[in-house]
């Protein structure tokens, strides 16, 4: 394939950086329909047929179908946002929304979450039609708002008012998965491990509220509702979930063991991660469970005992976990606490040893022959948690070669958030060969 005659994913991965898409949450974003009508105007020019959707007024998801080869393959679903975080740019090296190129590095919010990602397929879809090609099977192209805060405008919205545009769909790839991980093995070897999501720990945010008996701060009060949380909160912080492998989790730790040459005991997880060295970075959040505190609201004078003190805890569940945790954290909160949800997702799981996966494999195999392809669990979320709800098995798979020593995690939600010009270049060839031949 000749990239000369591709749309450029660097040049495209750029314009979209320049759409402001920013999600400030609560239903606060801007550029969501400026960013939608332009990639909607690039898949037009392709050949294709996208349908704008609107959840709210400027609320904007794009829907398109590629048809494949051989129709009676079931669909796969290629869907990534087009939203950002905010981004201040007075903490930036250079303008957050100005898409520049320096240093072999395309710079800007969403650099690396996801537009790179949109751009890419966008680059393989044009090559596609300027080459005559099909993919082997049909291909659901979605673009859609929202993943930035809880997908309500977005991916869970598409699949509660239109789950037909993704009938048949089998499996869905997106962000979080398919990129360089140089890892050195105990021979002082580098091994170029490659993540590819398939599982997500679920959400399952909760608010605690402590209820007791107001009264003057100078004065012995045994009904303090602060003492009463912050006792709680200090139980729920200080406990030790106990480790549970998911497939995913367990298959990465025994591949990636077995590249790195090191011993793995999956009776002591947590000293086979030691042996791991940083490739352990990649599963030490998802082998338990987790609640860690993260908001505090009680009382409004010093002097002064509430009556009422709240906190929100971020709780993630690992498949098939929830109900033992949450009998836990009651336990753990006492008599006078309570809990209920503020954000309640189910974790997501899709199979380790499935075609699908093998197809990735081999798709980043084509460009990288020492690429080491293992699975693993994503320690929050993404719209997956939308599409697996139509029975769709998702796979995090934006791939995306990396330079040794380039900070990739550090990259979404962060200051100066870049990606280099190759990793989109070998992004696009990986999906291309994924498209031709899974």
């Amino acid at each position: 394939m000749a990239e000369a005659n591709m749309l450029d994913p660097v040049s495209v991965c750029a314009d979209l950086v320049r759409f402001d898409t920013t999600n400030r949450g609560n239903g606060d974003s801007e550029g969501e329909r400026d960013a939608a009508e332009y990639v909607a105007g690039l898949l037009t020019d392709a050949g294709l047929s996208p349908e704008i959707y609107e959840s709210a007024p400027g609320r904007a998801n794009v829907v398109a179908r590629v048809a494949g080869s051989d129709p009676a393959l079931p669909p796969l679903l290629v869907q990534g946002h087009l939203d950002v975080v905010p981004a201040d740019a007075a903490d930036w090296s250079v303008p957050p929304f100005s898409g520049e190129v320096r240093d072999g590095f395309l710079w800007g919010r969403g650099a690396t979450d996801m537009k790179d990602f949109c751009a890419m397929v966008l680059s393989v879809v044009d090559t596609f039609a300027r080459e005559g090609r099909r993919p082997r099977r049909d291909v659901v192209l979605a673009f859609v708002a929202d993943e930035e805060d809880r997908g309500e405008y977005g991916a869970h919205w598409l699949v509660e008012r239109h789950p037909s545009l993704f009938d048949g769909c089998a499996a869905a790839i997106s962000e979080s998965g398919g990129y360089t991980y140089h890892v050195p093995a105990a021979d002082g070897r580098i091994v170029r491990i490659y993540p590819v999501g398939a599982a997500e720990r679920g959400t399952a945010h909760l608010r605690l509220t402590a209820r007791g008996r107001a009264g003057h701060g100078s004065r012995r009060n045994h009904e303090n509702a602060v003492v009463r949380l912050v006792a709680a909160l200090h139980r729920i912080a200080t406990h030790q979930w106990p480790v549970h492998l998911t497939p995913a989790v367990r298959a990465f730790i025994e591949q990636t063991g077995k590249a790195l040459d090191v011993e793995v005991d999956l009776s002591d997880v947590d000293g086979t991660l030691a042996r791991l060295g940083p490739a352990a970075s990649l599963v030490e959040s998802t082998v338990r469970n987790s609640t860690t505190p993260t908001m505090l609201d009680a009382g409004y004078k010093v002097n002064v005992i509430p009556s009422v003190a709240q906190a929100q805890v971020d709780t993630r569940t690992l498949p098939g976990t929830e109900a033992e945790l949450l009998a836990t954290v009651d336990e753990l909160l006492g008599p006078d606490v309570t809990r209920e949800f503020v954000a309640h997702q189910g974790p997501v799981q899709a199979p380790v040893d499935s075609p699908w996966f093998d197809a990735m494999g081999a798709a980043l195999r084509s460009q990288d022959p020492g690429a080491v392809v293992v699975p693993y669990c994503l320690g929050g979320g993404t719209d997956a948690k939308a599409f697996a709800k139509l029975g769709i098995d998702c796979y995090g798979f934006a791939p995306l070669w990396l330079p040794q020593g380039f900070h990739y995690r550090a990259m979404a939600h962060g200051v100066d958030e870049r990606v280099p010009v190759e990793g989109l270049h070998f992004g696009t060839r990986v999906l291309d060969h994924l498209f031709s031949h899974c």
